[in-house]
């Protein structure tokens, strides 16, 4: 197929779904604007990740579908018409928004052949495979631009690369300020996932968190509101443990996880965000797939992966059971390393 030339054109990204997805494509991002400077770059998020899109350059203009979802399919219509966009890229496969993005008649319409809907709705449908690739999910998602030029997939090295210009662009608040012990190392820990990941025990990480406290961390535990009620009144009486779940703004919380030194937690947005920060982003994983690292480990160059040591018969094994097989002392392992 012909390539593709965005030199002065408009592309949309469009990921509608959860944090650590659109984390997860922002090195596209950065790539096509490396390669097509002049483009302009519309991302198509929601709301809820629109605090992680605003730290990111690369990304020319931030276009909240919540704001479109209620009206009527020709206004919808209308409103993608007005982004002026030359090529519309469907990283997270919506079939309304599919069927939208025809009508409104976007030149170049991508989205993977293995939805069937995108027969009828996209004129560029690159055939490829996620749930059984061996690529992580940041390079698959660049199978979908090989029509703008992309010759090889990056490799993790250089995806790590790609993502260097995330920053911090809303300093944080005094009243958060003033949780930080300057004097000691800090660590945020991020138990649940809100159902998007299978967890390490919350009693493992509190038996952590005691040993940890010895050893001179400040330990803040996070989460929504929600999941602060299932974990909070079971943390140690401790001045060195703090609770801050339900209490920030993801922009505030993003801008808690700069000032902090490392972040632990399952396959979860807030370990991608300390990720991309530079920040040691230590995550428990499963190696059972799809939700193995190979797909979902965090892409920053100071981060690791913790998986358990299980022995028995691998192909009987339950993902739950298995990250429950992850030894404290291990995870305690790979936390303090990362202090000397």
């Amino acid at each position: 197929m012909k390539q593709i030339d965005l030199h002065n054109k408009t592309i949309v990204i469009s990921r509608t779904d959860s944090i650590g997805d659109v984390i997860l494509t922002l090195p596209l991002c950065r790539w096509i604007k490396q390669k097509y400077p002049s483009c302009k770059l519309i991302f198509l998020g929601k709301n809820y990740t629109k605090p992680i899109l605003e730290c990111f350059p690369s990304i020319d203009q931030i276009v909240c579908w919540n704001e479109y979802e209620k009206l009527n399919k020709e206004k919808q219509v209308k409103a993608i018409r007005s982004f002026h966009a030359d090529v519309f890229v469907h990283v997270f496969p919506n079939k309304h928004l599919a069927k939208l993005v025809k009508k409104a008649k976007v030149d170049y319409r991508i989205g993977t052949s293995h939805r069937f809907y995108h027969n009828l709705t996209c004129n560029i449908r690159p055939s490829f495979t996620r749930k059984n690739s061996s690529l992580h999910e940041s390079q698959l998602n660049f199978e979908l631009i090989r029509s703008l030029g992309l010759k090889d997939i990056p490799s993790m090295n250089d995806i790590a690369n790609l993502i260097q210009e995330f920053y911090i662009n809303e300093p944080l608040p005094e009243p958060f300020k003033k949780l930080i012990d300057s004097n000691k190392k800090k660590i945020i820990i991020h138990p649940k996932s809100q159902g998007s990941a299978v967890e390490w025990p919350i009693e493992k990480y509190i038996s952590l968190a005691k040993k940890l406290v010895n050893e001179n961390y400040s330990i803040y535990f996070s989460g929504t509101e929600k999941e602060g009620k299932m974990f909070r009144d079971s943390l140690p009486k401790d001045d060195n443990i703090k609770d801050i779940s339900g209490r920030m703004t993801l922009s505030e919380f993003i801008g808690f996880i700069n000032e902090c030194d490392i972040l632990l937690a399952c396959s979860t947005g807030p370990l991608h965000i300390a990720s991309v920060l530079g920040k040691s982003a230590i995550g428990l994983y499963t190696k059972k797939r799809p939700m193995h690292p190979g797909r979902w480990s965090p892409i920053g160059i100071n981060s690791k992966v913790v998986t358990s040591n299980f022995k028995g018969d691998f192909k009987t094994l339950s993902p739950i059971k298995d990250i429950k097989a992850i030894d404290i002392d291990t995870v305690y392992s790979a936390i303090t390393i990362e202090k000397e």
